[in-house]
């Protein structure tokens, strides 16, 4: 088969995916520091992510090497659970950052580790099912008329996975908006105590807002197109459609490391202690919760 250019871009995307969150996860699993359940969901969203990469990778090894059908429902199966599980970690990393501003002061207990727990279950849990569901019969290998924009899945199938992303876009979109309330508000209450905003405050008020929309920006920008042509698109359309949303959407998972792990002092310090040792055990980074993140 001639091969697709597009196909080569999805499989560079996919290594480039695989070496950024294979660092992460090595770095989280190295050092022992790294165990609180701010690391471990960026630890499950770095495994998803790396996962989804050596997706792209297999989609494309299988799709000019072994023509199968059943080959070609693992691999969908595969990147439908690792791309889900993705999304669903984002959601959760959401969901701990607002638990960590909006009760502060029982952030670290007991509680907090068994709703992160629960969390990792149900996201977990969801994703494997929904990449089972290709694999389990719901496919359209044997009735083109309804296949969707990405077959071998169903029209069905993927109205449902965009539903959902949508849904789990409002969550994260409610939950970062009653972030920057929260935040505007704590900074107001420290206006009130020392009668006037410093500057360093507003200016730390203004960099988390922005980090925030930044965040939710990029999500959105990455996501919504491939999720809305999944609904309004036809399999009789021509692919580039989809390979030109779909590409995207596999950057979001490239940039996921930049922004939930690589600017983390404490996994910097973890990352040149494993690459080259530059820095001593000694040296002294502040440990920040979910929010400063």
């Amino acid at each position: 088969l001639a091969i697709n250019p597009w196909d080569v871009m999805l499989c560079v995307s996919g290594t480039a995916i695989a070496c950024e969150n294979a660092i992460v996860v090595a770095i989280i699993c190295y050092s022992p520091t790294l165990r609180t359940p701010m690391f471990v969901l960026i630890g499950s969203l770095a495994t998803a992510d790396l996962l989804a990469g050596l997706g792209l990778i297999l989609n494309f090894v299988f799709q000019y090497v072994i023509h199968s059908e059943t080959v070609s429902l693992i691999t969908v199966g595969f990147l439908v659970a690792s791309f889900t599980a993705s999304v669903s970690s984002l959601l959760a990393i959401t969901v701990d950052r607002y638990l960590s501003l909006y009760n502060a002061l029982t952030y670290y207990s007991e509680r907090t580790v068994l709703c992160i727990h629960t969390m990792l279950v149900g996201t977990w849990g969801v994703s494997l099912c929904l990449g089972l569901l290709p694999v389990l019969g719901w496919n359209c290998l044997h009735d083109y008329a309804a296949c969707s924009i990405v077959r071998p899945l169903t029209k069905s199938n993927m109205t449902l996975l965009s539903a959902s992303f949508f849904l789990i876009f409002i969550i994260m979109l409610h939950l970062y908006i009653e972030i920057c309330k929260i935040v505007c508000r704590h900074a107001h209450q420290i206006a009130l105590q020392q009668h006037f905003l410093t500057a360093s405050h507003y200016v730390a008020t203004k960099k988390g807002v922005s980090t925030l929309a930044i965040i939710l920006g990029t999500f959105g920008a990455s996501w919504l197109p491939f999720a809305i042509y999944c609904v309004v698109g036809d399999p009789d359309y021509p692919s580039v459609y989809t390979y030109a949303t779909l590409l995207p959407a596999t950057y979001n998972s490239m940039i996921n490391p930049i922004i939930y792990a690589y600017r983390n002092q404490e996994i910097q310090r973890s990352m040149w202690v494993l690459l080259c040792g530059c820095f001593q055990s000694k040296v002294s980074f502040r440990s920040r919760s979910p929010s400063d993140v």
